[in-house]
């Protein structure tokens, strides 16, 4: 068999290293994109008929997708099964977040695709996890942060738990850890030889996370009754504000020291607000502050506050995010094709993440650089990609 022609030069650390991606939604397409952003090769493995998504949005504004290219295949066909095979003989990783068995029944299981690549390490992210009674169950990030005790410790006191973004289970507790596992499996790859499944969970990955909190419950300074503990909004001094144009602000001065500042800053005397860590203390406190806060605007307060040591930040929108002093001074958002969205994370001094690119609809020129022309040409003439209808032959070394 030919070489396959070379893929378009990459940029960041994961430079040259290659990964499969069985479309999904939520955390898998996350984790990937992470590892795109880093440099990895990442190519999509696409349904050709649009999957459930709930709420859908057009391509260009589907961010999660970018930084990487894709092919469309119906894997319920064998021959687009063969060609992922194929693939999957180049790649370093591959990543899937079906429910457990589904790529067994497929016949992309673990056993199949490290029978064709024993160095591959195969990454499955999955809200319960691979096994345990609610393995075949459906859910979403909100079911996985309540089972693991984050989710009950998320809110004020005497209300309900307050739900978050996805970012705490479906992106955090579940695509990070994906991406990290997967490195790992790499890392460890390249001096056995020998690659591995990594089974990473939300609830597993949320929990984990939680690490410290479950730490100090245990030590007993943390309460389950929600907002009774320093940060979950039980203090006065680790909390938002509303200012006089109806804005917020964000303070958290634990240490004594710089809560002394902030008190100096707004001209509150220590005795009017009592013993900064003594909960009898919090309710009196909390409306001092409050008062203060309300006699200026949220500009204003970040002309006096922005920049000192009171551990102080302006509660912003999406939109107005990107045009913090801060972050533009720091690139944390870039404009690609239009669309403003996040840059790369983390940075990198000796091989920096080069620009996203925007996302990309299915198109079999994303074979270049996995296979050789002559079996691009092959996979192209069999039909198999983009192409519903009855399984054409597989094509011939």
């Amino acid at each position: 068999m030919t070489e396959p022609t070379s893929p378009p030069t990459r940029q960041g650390p994961l430079a040259g290293v290659k990964v499969i991606e069985l479309a999904g939604i939520g955390p898998g397409p996350m984790g990937a994109m992470l590892l795109a952003d880093m440099g990895a090769e990442v190519l999509r493995i696409d349904r050709q008929t649009p999957a459930d998504l709930g709420v859908k949005r057009p391509l260009q504004y589907n961010l999660l997708m970018r930084n990487r290219r894709s092919i469309a295949l119906d894997l319920k066909n064998p021959e687009a099964v063969a060609l992922v095979l194929e693939l999957i003989e180049g790649a370093d990783a591959l990543i899937e977040g079906f429910r457990p068995g589904v790529t067994e029944r497929l016949g992309l299981g673990p056993e199949a695709c490290l029978a064709r690549n024993p160095r591959l390490v195969y990454g499955r992210i999955t809200g319960w996890g691979q096994d345990g009674p609610l393995a075949q169950a459906a859910g979403h990030d909100l079911n996985y942060i309540a089972l693991t005790g984050v989710l009950h410790a998320i809110g004020r006191k005497d209300q309900p738990p307050s739900i978050p973004l996805a970012v705490v289970g479906d992106f955090g507790g579940g695509a990070l850890y994906l991406a990290m596992g997967v490195l790992a499996g790499i890392i460890e790859a390249r001096s056995s030889g020998r690659g591995q499944v990594v089974d990473a969970a939300v609830v597993d990955g949320v929990s984990h996370m939680a690490t410290a909190f479950f730490g100090m419950r245990a030590a007993g300074q943390w309460r389950d009754e929600r907002g009774s503990n320093v940060l979950d909004s039980g203090a006065p001094f680790y909390e938002v504000y509303e200012c006089a144009d109806g804005l917020w602000i964000s303070i958290g001065p634990i240490e004594a020291r710089f809560h002394a500042e902030l008190l100096q800053r707004l001209g509150i005397a220590p005795e009017a607000v009592g013993t900064q860590l003594d909960p009898r203390d919090w309710p009196r406190a909390r409306g001092v502050f409050a008062a203060a806060f309300r006699t200026r605007t949220r500009q204003a307060w970040c002309e006096l506050l922005e920049g000192s040591d009171v551990c102080f930040a302006p509660v912003l929108s999406f939109g107005e995010a990107p045009a913090h002093p801060h972050l533009q001074a720091r690139g944390s958002f870039v404009e690609i094709e239009g669309v403003t969205q996040p840059a790369p994370a983390p940075r990198f001094s000796r091989t920096p993440s080069g620009r996203p690119t925007a996302p990309q609809a299915p198109s079999d020129d994303g074979l270049e650089g996995w296979l050789a022309p002559a079996r691009i040409e092959a996979w192209r003439r069999a039909g198999v990609m983009g192409v519903m209808g009855a399984a054409p032959a597989q094509p011939q070394s």
